[in-house]
């Protein structure tokens, strides 16, 4: 049939656009407009092949075959199909596993089904000759794609070059539409300043290791941030060390005196009928609510039992088309839609004054959230804190401003209500 369709090796063509523009091949050194990516393709191919398009084919590697948020975004896109290989780490470097024998596979199905008269590819790999000239004896023309190389050389397997019916240099000017270098400016940058919501946080210690930290310098411990305040990071926080909750039953085991170090206070016993906190709540709670948590937290909505069929399809949309995926960000998102759904403001003021700590039912419901968007899973699946600390951070500027504009508009609704009539005084004499 008299149309073209386009096979992406995203790899290749953002490993390359990092290199011209970046000068290493690291996606992470760039930025992807990818609805202007998709577009440029689009009219390059039918500009080029003269054909109108039928589909664009996306093939990249993911983690376990799990969608990335880009990949997500790019398949609800008109006429893009993205298919997904595997993405392994091994020597400290990941690799695509199986993108090559997709894009075979599609090449080869499409050129025998006659399902366009012309192909697009946008690819380097060698691998893919043998599909290309099983597409050329099906009569199918094709188009082969480059990014222009960094040092002007190719960066394509010679032998895909010489059996290309159409060759065609996507050039700096061209990936600059849809494509930026990330504003970093080599290793003697400066680092960029912490947000100070997160270094807010970051700087409420424990009790146990403010306490322990006092008796080992033999000072009192600084007093603890007033509950709201943004509190700037110290110099040395690159080297100060963030409790979690495995410290924290190190510090705090049951029926232990002291702590290995003999310090007054890491080795107290908990309290009896307690439980250690598991998320962002820090120390010993009484099990006064249901499964161990506290009566002022059990009382507060989920996002999940305020939230209707509708919206979650709803939220799904906004999750897939809009929310970029920043930790900060994604906080916000959870923030927002939370408290547009409360029925009644007195929760939003319960939770205001537990800061900087997140109700555990809460908490729960904020990371697995942030995991939708491959927050969680760094370092060989270990949980990356600063992840943790920018989603609450991002959570709590959201709760922040909202809880201060009610307090605005309550004071000025107060101000502004008229002045009960005094027992001694007519209504009629009042001004």
């Amino acid at each position: 049939m008299d149309r073209c369709v386009v096979l992406v090796d995203a790899g290749y063509l953002l490993g390359a656009a990092a290199s011209l523009l970046a000068g290493e091949p690291s996606r992470s050194r760039i930025t992807v407009d990818h609805a202007a990516l998709i577009q440029g393709l689009r009219e390059r191919a039918e500009a080029d092949t003269e054909q109108p398009l039928l589909r664009i084919y996306w093939f990249d590697g993911a983690p376990d075959r799990v969608p990335q948020p880009e990949h997500r975004r790019l398949r609800v896109m008109p006429r893009v199909t993205v298919r997904l290989g595997a993405l392994t780490r091994s020597d400290g470097r990941w690799a695509q596993k199986g993108v090559d024998a997709a894009m075979h596979a599609e090449l080869t199905e499409l050129a025998r089904n006659r399902a366009c008269s012309d192909v697009v590819l946008v690819t380097g790999d060698g691998d893919l000759l043998p599909g290309l000239m099983s597409a050329k004896e099906h009569g199918v023309a094709v188009h082969l794609w480059a990014v222009q190389a960094a040092d002007g050389d190719y960066n394509q397997s010679e032998d895909l070059v010489a059996e290309a019916d159409e060759r065609r240099v996507l050039d700096r000017a061209w990936i600059t539409r849809a494509v930026r270098a990330r504003d970093l400016t080599g290793l003697c940058a400066p680092a960029p300043a912490p947000r100070p919501e997160i270094a807010a946080i970051l700087s409420a210690p424990l009790p146990e290791a403010a306490l322990a930290e006092a008796a080992r310098n033999g000072s009192p411990p600084a007093p603890a941030p007033p509950d709201g305040a943004s509190v700037p990071a110290p110099a040395n926080e690159g080297a100060k060390t963030v409790p979690t909750p495995k410290d924290l039953a190190s510090l705090r085991a049951p029926g232990q005196a002291q702590g290995p170090a003999g310090h007054p206070g890491q080795g107290a016993p908990a309290p009896a009928g307690s439980a250690l906190r598991w998320s962002s709540d820090k120390g010993w709670i009484d099990r006064a609510g249901p499964l161990g948590e506290p009566a002022e937290t059990a009382s507060l909505p989920t996002l999940a039992q305020l939230t209707s069929a509708e919206q979650r399809w709803a939220d799904r949309e906004e999750d897939i088309t809009t929310v970029g995926g920043d930790p900060f960000e994604v906080g916000q998102v959870f923030a927002r839609r939370w408290m547009e759904r409360l029925p009644e403001t007195v929760h939003l003021q319960k939770l205001a004054t537990m800061y900087p700590r997140v109700p555990h039912r809460i908490d729960g419901e904020l990371l697995r959230y942030a995991a939708r968007f491959g927050l969680l899973a760094h370092k060989d699946d270990q949980i990356d804190e600063h992840d943790r600390y920018a989603i609450r951070a991002g959570f709590w500027r959201e709760i922040d401003v909202r809880a201060a504009a009610e307090h605005v508009s309550g004071a000025h609704g107060a101000a502004s209500a008229p002045l009960p009539a005094s027992p001694s005084t007519p209504a009629a004499d009042q001004g």
